[in-house]
C-alpha cells in the first residue's frame, strides 16, 4: 500500500539544497510535505490473467491445472500473491512400460512376468479405462569387465552350460506402448534370460534411452510411469572408465531401427541427469527393487516396491505405487531467474496449518479433489526483460506459464522541452530536470565548465570521494541525499559510537559522527560518568591507593580486588608493597628459587650417595677381615693333619 511502500512525486518542489531522491517517499510523508496526492505515481503489482480454463474431467479436454497462463507485474521489495487450483481428472489415461533386467539371476521373473501383462492391464482398468503397457530389456555394456568377450562365452553367457542364454545387449525396446495384453504377452514370451561378468548392470542407461526416445516408446501426453524391475544395483557416471569410455553421456536418443542401443559410445548417466531428463518428460518412475531405495531419494515423483524374489506381487506391487505416486502433489517453477523468489504455501484440505516453502507440497490426495496453492512473487532487483517461468505439477503435462516485469519507470506522461521549470535549458520529466548540454543543477541553472567536471570543489582533499559519497556535486556544491549533511555531505548523525545498545549511551548528542557529551559524562561513546563516588576515597586515596578510578569505578593493580582495591590475592604483592623504593623482579626471583632448590638438592643427594658408599665399603671390610680369619684356622688344621699322618 501506499502508506508503507514508497511513491514518486512529479509536482516540481524541492527546495534548492534537496536532492531528487527526496522525491521518492512514503506517500503518507510526501502528503505531510504539502504534496499533491494527484500528482504521486504509485504503481502497483498485479495479475493479469492470459488463459484462464476451467478444471475440466472430459477426457478429450482435461484440464487439471488452473490458470494455464498469467501476466505478473512487481515491484522491487513488494511481495504479490496469486492462486493456483489444481483437481487430478477421473479416468485419466495411463502408460506404464515395463523395464526388466535380464540378466541371469532374475531368470524366475522372467517367466512370472510372461504371463502378467493382462493382470496390469487389469488392474489399471480399475483406474482408467484407458491403458498402454510396453517392454523393454536391458543386461550391461557389451565390453570388459562387465561383459565377456571369449567367443562361446560371449555367445552363451550363462553360468553353466545346462542353461541357453542370449548374448548380453545394453537395452532393447521390445515392445511399444500398447493397449493389446496379448501382445505384450507375445512379445515378452520370445524373451530369454541373458548374463554377464559383475553384479551391477545397465540400469541407468536403460532408464535414460526408456526416457527420452519418445518416439520409439511411442509416449502419449497421459500419465506416464516407467516401472524399473531388477535384482541388483547398477552402474553410474564414471565406472564405464573402467572399459575406457570417457565421453559423458549425451542424454540423447541412441535406439536403432531395430529398438536396440548400443551402449559402447558413453559413459553411464548421471544420477542427477537422470532426474532431470524424467521431470522434463513427466515420467514417472517405480523402483520394483528395495536396492534402489537411495537412488529413489535422488529423483522426484519416484517411489520403492519391494518385489519378492520370483515377481509374484509385482501387480499389487504397481498399484499401491501408482497410488503413492498419485496421491502426492508437487507443484515448483522450472527455474528460478535471478533477482526473483518463488515461495508456496498448500492449502490441502486437511485442516493443517502451512508454511510458505520452496514448493507447494501435499500428501493423501485422492482423485477428483481439489487443492488450492497460493503463490507468491518477489523481485529484489529490476529485471532487465520480462521472464517467463513455468510452474507445473510433478508428473503431470500441464502448465502455468508466468511471464513477470518489474515496475521500474515512471508513466509521467509526455515531458516538457525547454521548460521554464528547468530554466528554458533542460526536460522536465516526471518532476526532475534532465539538463541541455552545457549546464548543471537542479534547474539547469549552472554552466558547466567545459575544461573541467567542477568536481574538485566538492571533494574534501584530492583523494576522498565527491561529496564524500553521499551527494551530488551541483555548480561547485554538494546536495547531499538523506540525513548526510555538511559542505561535503561528511556528517552524518546517525553513526555515532554506541554502548548498551544506545547511540552516545543516551547521554548526549551525535554531531557529525561524534558523540558530544552532557556535563555529567565524558568518553567516546559517553559511557564514564565524571564523578567518583564509586571509586570509595579512604583517607583522600581513591581506590585504596591499589588502583585508578576510571569511568566512575576501580581498576586495581596486579595483587588486588574489591570494589575498593582494599583486598589482597597475592601475598607476595603485599611484602613488596612495605617495599615501595624496592624494585624486584618476580620472574628473576622465581627462576633464582628454582636454581638455588635445584642445587641444594643435588648436593643433598650427593652426601646421601657418599654416605651410602662409605657404609658399605665399611661391611665390605669386616667381610674380608672374617674370611681372612677362617683362612688362617683352615691352614692350622691342615698342618695338624699332616702331621699326624707322618708319625
Amino acid at each position: 500500500p501506499g502508506s508503507i511502500w514508497n511513491v514518486w512525486l512529479m509536482q516540481a518542489f524541492l527546495k534548492p539544497e534537496e536532492s531528487d531522491e527526496r522525491r521518492c517517499d512514503s506517500l503518507k510523508s510526501l502528503i505531510d510535505r504539502n504534496c499533491a496526492k494527484s500528482n504521486v505515481i504509485d504503481p502497483r503489482a498485479e495479475t493479469i490473467s492470459m488463459k484462464d480454463n476451467q478444471l475440466n474431467n472430459d477426457l478429450e479436454n482435461v484440464v487439471q491445472l488452473r490458470p494455464q497462463s498469467i501476466k505478473v507485474k512487481l515491484r522491487v521489495g513488494v511481495p504479490h500473491e496469486f492462486k493456483v487450483e489444481f483437481k487430478r481428472a477421473e479416468g485419466y489415461p495411463i502408460d506404464l512400460y515395463y523395464l526388466m533386467d535380464l540378466s541371469y539371476s532374475m531368470k524366475d521373473d522372467l517367466e512370472r512376468i510372461k504371463n502378467l501383462g493382462q493382470d496390469i492391464l487389469d488392474t489399471l482398468q480399475k483406474v482408467t479405462q484407458t491403458v498402454r503397457i510396453g517392454f523393454g530389456s536391458f543386461v550391461d555394456k557389451e565390453k570388459l569387465p562387465y561383459v565377456s568377450q571369449v567367443g562361446p562365452r560371449r555367445r552363451n553367457p550363462c553360468p553353466n552350460r545346462i542353461d541357453t542364454c542370449q548374448p548380453a545387449f545394453t537395452f532393447q525396446n521390445v515392445l511399444p506402448l500398447t493397449n493389446n495384453a496379448q501382445e505384450f504377452k507375445r512379445e515378452v514370451s520370445k524373451q530369454k534370460i541373458s548374463g554377464n561378468l559383475d553384479s551391477p548392470e545397465a540400469g541407468l542407461d536403460a532408464i535414460m534411452q526408456a526416457t527420452v526416445c519418445q518416439k520409439e516408446i511411442k509416449w502419449g501426453n497421459v500419465t506416464r510411469i516407467l516401472v524399473y524391475t531388477s535384482d541388483d544395483t547398477f552402474h553410474m557416471a564414471g565406472d564405464g572408465r573402467l572399459a575406457g569410455l570417457f565421453q559423458p553421456h549425451d542424454g540423447q536418443c541412441h535406439l536403432k531401427e531395430d529398438g536396440s542401443y548400443d551402449g559402447t559410445a558413453f559413459d553411464y548417466p548421471s544420477v542427477g541427469q537422470l532426474s532431470r531428463i524424467l521431470q522434463g518428460n513427466n515420467i514417472q518412475l517405480i523402483f520394483a527393487g528395495d536396492r534402489e531405495r537411495a537412488l529413489s531419494a535422488l529423483i522426484p515423483q519416484s517411489v520403492v516396491g519391494v518385489l519378492k524374489d520370483d515377481s509374484s506381487n509385482v501387480v499389487q506391487l504397481i498399484s499401491e505405487a501408482y497410488w503413492n505416486l498419485s496421491s502426492t502433489l508437487l507443484l515448483e517453477q522450472d527455474r528460478t531467474p535471478p533477482g526473483l523468489r518463488v515461495s508456496y504455501m498448500s492449502d490441502c484440505k486437511d485442516g493443517a496449518s502451512r508454511n510458505w516453502q520452496q514448493r507447494g507440497e501435499c500428501s493423501g490426495i485422492g482423485v477428483n479433489k481439489q487443492v488450492d496453492f497460493t503463490v507468491r512473487l518477489k523481485a529484489s532487483e529490476c529485471l532487465k526483460e520480462p521472464e517467463t517461468l513455468k510452474i507445473q505439477m510433478q508428473g503431470i503435462s500441464e502448465v502455468l506459464k508466468v511471464t513477470v516485469e518489474t515496475l521500474c519507470d515512471c508513466k509521467c506522461g509526455a515531458a516538457e522541452e525547454n521548460s521554464q521549470h528547468c530554466g528554458g535549458n533542460g526536460i522536465l520529466s516526471c518532476g526532475v530536470c534532465s539538463c541541455n548540454e552545457g549546464y548543471l543543477g537542479q534547474k539547469c541553472e549552472c554552466k558547466s565548465n567545459t575544461d573541467s567536471n567542477n568536481d574538485m570543489a566538492c571533494r574534501q582533499d584530492n583523494s576522498s570521494q565527491v561529496c564524500s559519497g553521499h551527494g551530488s556535486c551541483k555548480c561547485g556544491q554538494c546536495v547531499c541525499i538523506g540525513h548526510f549533511y555538511g559542505k561535503f555531505c561528511q556528517c552524518d548523525d546517525s553513526s555515532c559510537e554506541r554502548h548498551d545498545n544506545e547511540m552516545c549511551n543516551g547521554r548526549g548528542s551525535c554531531k557529525c559522527g561524534k558523540c558530544v557529551c552532557n556535563d555529567d559524562y565524558r568518553g567516546s561513546a559517553c559511557q564514564c560518568p565524571t564523578n567518583t563516588d564509586m571509586c570509595h576515597m579512604k583517607n583522600e586515596v581513591f581506590c585504596s591507593g591499589q588502583g585508578e578510578c576510571k569511568c566512575n569505578r576501580c581498576v586495581c593493580k596486579e595483587g588486588f580486588m574489591g570494589e575498593d582495591c582494599s583486598l589482597i590475592t597475592d601475598p607476595f604483592i603485599l611484602c613488596l608493597s612495605a617495599f615501595p623504593t624496592a624494585t624486584i623482579d618476580k620472574t628473576t626471583v622465581i627462576i633464582g628459587t628454582s636454581v638455588s632448590l635445584i642445587i641444594l638438592i643435588g648436593v643433598v643427594i650427593i652426601i646421601v650417595y657418599r654416605v651410602l658408599m662409605e657404609l658399605y665399603d665399611r661391611r665390605e671390610y669386616q667381610n674380608f677381615l672374617k674370611a681372612q680369619q677362617e683362612a688362617d684356622w683352615n691352614m692350622v688344621c691342615l698342618r695338624y693333619t699332616l702331621f699326624q699322618y707322618s708319625l
